[in-house]
């Protein structure tokens, strides 16, 4: 079974959410603000639904601290804010998914289910691969979410960390912009293809210039400096 972590303050959604999640065979728990949030071992959970808004502080600042512990750990944000540049902040601050408010039951359940197949898939991809990935003076570890480049650690943000790997683990491959959000922001219609662009400039800066090539007319890949042109 499924434990859910729900984090939310409005009592009458919190506890329609609750019996409606247990109703289609989830374990929730719910608390409505941060505080108790805190007070709970998030390794207990498979996936955190989390509001944005909270009466002692913002859901965003504890999708950062969640992070710092436990990168891979789905997270899907509720939210009444809809401008564009909420949702971006949201995903590049390590959320998962990101639902609006008003919102059916229904479809954070298909979103609950979009997680737990990524959660089973991870499953069973690290049973059947290695954790570390390397292509050049780069080495990538999966387990510990670190990048090492010339045998010093080098910080990304997790979309960056996702974004890298994906290339990393395809070099000379060339991927689509449209391509790329979606395996590693999750969206077949993500709003602009120009948060790829951004994200080759700082990796590019935080390891070297022709690391990612510019595939003209279709999008980026990882080069290969094994592998002579």
């Amino acid at each position: 079974m499924t434990r859910l972590l729900l984090v939310e303050d409005d009592k009458n959604l919190g506890h329609s959410l609750k019996r409606y999640l247990g109703d289609q065979g989830y374990h929730v728990e719910w608390v409505d603000n941060l505080q108790g949030a805190r007070a709970k071992n998030y390794q207990d959970f498979d996936i955190m639904i989390l509001d944005w808004m909270l009466p002692d502080g913002q859901g965003i600042d504890l999708v950062r601290e969640v992070r710092k512990e436990l990168q891979a750990k789905p997270i899907i944000m509720l939210t009444a804010r809809t401008e564009l540049i909420d949702k971006v902040l949201g995903l590049e601050s390590g959320a998962s998914d990101y639902l609006t408010k008003p919102f059916e039951p229904r479809e954070l359940v298909a979103r609950l289910r979009v997680q737990e197949r990524i959660i089973n898939h991870t499953d069973e991809s690290d049973k059947d691969s290695h954790s570390t990935v390397k292509v050049g003076e780069i080495i990538i570890d999966k387990m510990k979410r670190e990048i090492s480049f010339k045998g010093e650690i080098i910080e990304f943000t997790k979309m960056e960390f996702d974004f890298l790997t994906l290339l990393a683990e395809h070099p000379d491959r060339a991927f689509s912009r449209e391509e790329i959000l979606n395996k590693v922001w999750g969206y077949e219609n993500f709003p602009t293809t120009r948060t790829v662009d951004t994200h080759v400039l700082q990796i590019r800066q935080k390891l070297y210039d022709d690391l990612i090539e510019t595939v003209r007319g279709v999008g980026y890949r990882l080069r290969n400096p094994e592998i002579k042109a």
